[in-house]
């Protein structure tokens, strides 16, 4: 997830992974006839340790190098990967877990059970401060690792190795969707050099997956080969893949049109209307995932979950005329957001109570404008801000929104970038962003779980998650534990739906539209296609 924004994240947040969201990064990716793959790729956030990723600079890549218990094919079914075999007790408390035997690691070593229930609980650890913690809030043990004063290398108490190719996994609640979770990044293997050296791994990672890590150029490039030894279910079809860092996507789409680059699952503003009929390039736009949003700091003026604060945020969400942006900024390549998941998501609504908050209806926006403004008023010297990264190819987006507030309420509004997207992530991180800021998600598995839980649940909110706002409710927290003990998958829907009108009365960020899985590819790049989380097949990629 992203969850990324991983994510997200285009933490959408890039979810894993943050979203997740148009990528980033400059630099001439330089053409050749061999069978290395050259994709636009930006600058991590943080080195490459898989719990420690929410955004897709970095998930993208980890995608590559990491094997999980299970994994996705490009349309996000399940198989198993380094698991033999997942079978969960009577009442989804308890799983047991038993591994392929002779799967292993680029540095040679076997991937064992101890290799994930210590990687896991490195993940949990609070003492650690890995982005990706909340992933293990269902397991047993997780709070104790929450505590203070823990040295980091504290075990989650859920978790039983058996012998070297079993181990069992106990949560505090019934889970239906942990299954599913474990083909999330962030609850990948770890090697035992990992323990050893964290950071010094985080640049140089050891993985389990169809490609092995080559080298790191930061804001250069990430490269990666193909692993002779990988023996799952979605092997290499090329010889490596290069993600190839760019500060702006225009001049990364003149590179794919040259053949210079490979692909790219993003198209720049500036060729959303003639991406599709450019004979230069290969194109895909069809209906995806990536879900795109602004959030609101959890420490911004006039915007608390207080009475003004929701009568503020609904407004300035009614203030955005959405088809209007998308019709003449993105040439109908996006479509408006009528709930908080996803079109191609189990679950997903256009007719949750409360989603009227986005449609657009200045009339409304107006009147609740001054209703907050009986409580608190706005100054006229005030502005509502929304940060972006400015490589994510955002501002034509950002300013016309700004402006569609601006027009609607009156008041000052402002859309302000960030140089990069890891400058952007960072003041996120650490909260020291006060404005509204970009955000978006891009799913790590194919649930509302991935969703829900990863943007709004307290669980992952102070850092522990992709909660960047800081949103807490505890009757949407319970909610969402509700839907994940369901034995029907229709009653979880129906526990989502219900959590989905409590985030349509809150408004922690507000959903602007599902970008469409666009992208480009050079003209002699074979099997081009975008997966469920609307990054490029890279496995199934070759050159002619």
């Amino acid at each position: 997830m992203n969850a990324r924004w991983k994510t997200l994240t285009v933490m959408v947040a890039c979810g894993a992974l943050v979203l997740p969201l148009a990528a980033c990064g400059s630099s001439s990716a330089g053409g050749s006839d061999d069978n290395i793959v050259r994709v636009y790729g930006c600058e991590p956030q943080n080195p490459l340790i898989p719990t420690d990723t929410n955004e897709v600079c970095g998930g993208d890549p980890e995608t590559l190098l990491f094997s999980e218990l299970i994994g996705f094919d490009a349309k996000g079914n399940p198989k198993n990967e380094v698991a033999d075999s997942i079978e969960a007790n009577g009442d989804n408390t308890e799983y047991t877990i038993k591994l392929k035997k002779g799967w292993k690691f680029t540095d040679g070593t076997e991937v064992k059970a101890e290799n994930f229930t210590r990687a896991w609980s490195y993940g949990a650890n609070a003492k650690n401060a890995q982005l990706g913690a909340s992933f293990f809030a269902p397991i047993q043990g997780f709070e104790d690792l929450q505590k203070d004063g823990l040295k980091g290398d504290e075990q989650l108490s859920g978790l039983t190795v058996v012998d070297d190719y079993t181990f069992t996994v106990k949560l505090n609640a019934p889970s239906s969707v942990f299954k599913t979770m474990l083909g999330y990044s962030g609850y990948a293997p770890l090697p035992d050099s990992f323990f050893d050296d964290p950071k010094a791994f985080g640049e140089n990672p050891v993985g389990n997956g169809a490609y092995k890590f080559d080298s790191w150029d930061h804001n250069q490039s990430i490269k990666l080969s193909k692993n002779p030894d990988y023996k799952g279910s979605f092997p290499a079809k090329n010889d490596g893949v290069w993600f190839m860092v760019y500060t702006d996507p225009q001049p990364a789409y003149a590179d794919v049109e040259a053949g210079n680059l490979d692909s790219m699952a993003t198209v720049p503003t500036s060729a959303l209307s003639t991406f599709e009929s450019d004979d230069q390039v290969q194109a895909v736009n069809e209906p995806g995932n990536v879900s795109q949003s602004f959030t609101f700091a959890a420490n911004q003026k006039h915007f608390s979950l207080d009475d003004e604060g929701r009568l503020r945020r609904a407004a300035v969400s009614m203030a955005i005329d959405r088809e209007q942006i998308i019709d003449k900024v993105s040439n109908g390549t996006n479509t408006p957001a009528v709930d908080f998941t996803a079109p191609l998501i189990p679950g997903y609504s256009e007719s949750v109570p409360g989603n009227e908050v986005l449609q657009y209806n200045p009339d409304k926006a107006k009147e609740l404008w001054e209703q907050a403004n009986q409580i608190a008023p706005w100054g006229d010297d005030e502005s509502f801000d929304i940060a972006y990264n400015a490589d994510g190819g955002g501002k034509d987006m950002y300013d016309a929104i700004c402006n569609s507030i601006h027009n609607t309420l009156g008041i000052k509004s402002q859309a302000t970038p960030y140089p990069t997207f890891s400058e952007m992530r960072d003041d996120i991180t650490d909260r020291k962003i006060t404005t509204a800021f970009r955000s978006g998600w891009q799913p790590d598995y194919p649930s509302a779980y991935s969703y829900l839980y990863s943007l709004y649940d307290s669980e992952s909110a102070d850092g522990k998650g992709s909660n960047d706002g800081d949103y807490k409710n505890p009757e949407f927290d319970a909610l969402i534990d509700k839907a994940n003990t369901e034995s029907s998958d229709d009653a979880a829907k129906q526990d989502y739906q219900q959590a989905q009108e409590i985030l349509f009365k809150d408004v922690p960020a507000v959903p602007l539209w599902y970008a469409n899985n666009k992208g480009v590819a050079a003209k002699n790049v074979k099997g081009f296609t975008l997966t469920w989380q609307g990054i490029e097949d890279y496995r199934n990629m070759t050159k002619e």
